[in-house]
């Protein structure tokens, strides 16, 4: 059981899919802006970089300004240090992400979705007893994560998996939040909410490929206008999910700025690496600092 946690750890660790899941082509953030601000206080600068979780290998070098900026800092701060293996409790893992022994996701679900998700397992090629006692939020990153892979990304070109490894052994990392905490956010929604974000999931599987060119032509010119249409989107042509992304996005963002007010107030340089959905709209993290009154600018 253990090994099966840690085999699923880089697919659990998409872990705000709505808004935060940005896939880039070669050329990355090449003209214009990025998807990067720098945030001043009396005392500090900090840079905050939209997190894009799924990569390609040809997507490198980055831009060299976020290279830049990533080399002026002291400090890398991600939303949970995936490369360090002490941060995961196993067993919190399997008790959040799977059914008891005598429990299946078959029983908490209705009968319409079950066969939803059993033509999508049949599609992948996947027995469904691989799945079966898996909760609906893990096994909607679980398809989502499939599908961006069959697509040709990759959880381990990543950005935040990129910027961890050039941070071993030359700067302090800090957490935003931290796995367990994601993963208690996560399995706390209601049955009828997991199974509202499994349906989300399993219904845009088939537009995943259309999306992602949108949001990489957003992504690409640092337009943060069209990144918020696209995420919004969503709530618009549902509101039954607005209570979930409220909790997976506006929520966390509070908790955030929090940490990041605090980073703020000390004498360091510090590189924060977050979802590129936190960063936008009305409750995002860069409206919430500039109403707190810091000198906020988009590179």
């Amino acid at each position: 059981m253990r090994e099966r946690s840690r085999r699923l750890l880089p697919i659990l660790l998409i872990l705000c899919l709505i808004g935060s899941l940005i896939h880039v082509h070669r050329g990355f953030a090449a003209e214009g802006k990025n998807f990067l601000w720098m945030v001043r206080s009396n005392s500090s600068t900090l840079y905050i970089l939209g997190s894009v979780h799924f990569l390609k290998r040809e997507n490198y070098p980055l831009n060299p300004g976020i290279e830049k900026a990533f080399a002026q800092s002291n400090v890398l701060v991600v939303e949970a240090n995936i490369a360090d293996p002490t941060k995961l409790n196993s067993d919190t893992l399997v008790r959040n992400a799977l059914y008891a022994e005598n429990d299946s996701l078959e029983k908490h679900v209705s009968p319409e979705t079950y066969e939803y998700v059993k033509k999508e397992i049949e599609k992948l090629g996947m027995p469904l007893e691989l799945v079966a006692r898996q909760k609906p939020w893990i096994l909607a990153l679980t398809l989502e994560a499939l599908e961006l892979m069959k697509l040709g990304f990759d959880p381990g070109q990543g950005i935040d998996a990129y910027f961890l490894s050039k941070a071993q052994g030359s700067k302090k990392i800090l957490e935003l939040e931290g796995v367990d905490e994601q993963f208690n956010l996560l399995s706390n929604f209601s049955d009828k909410e997991q199974e509202l974000f499994l349906l989300y999931t399993l219904k845009d599987l088939n537009l995943l490929s259309d999306e992602t060119n949108q949001l990489v032509k957003a992504w690409s010119t640092g337009n943060v206008n069209g990144i918020e249409s696209v995420i919004t989107k969503t709530i618009r042509e549902d509101r039954r999910l607005e209570p979930i992304f409220k909790r997976l996005l506006d929520d966390r963002n509070k908790g955030m700025v929090s940490k990041i007010e605090g980073y703020l107030k000390t004498k360091e340089t510090y590189f924060v690496v977050v979802g590129a959905g936190h960063l936008v709209g009305d409750k995002g993290i860069i409206k919430m600092l500039k109403e707190r009154g810091y000198a906020v600018e988009q590179l």
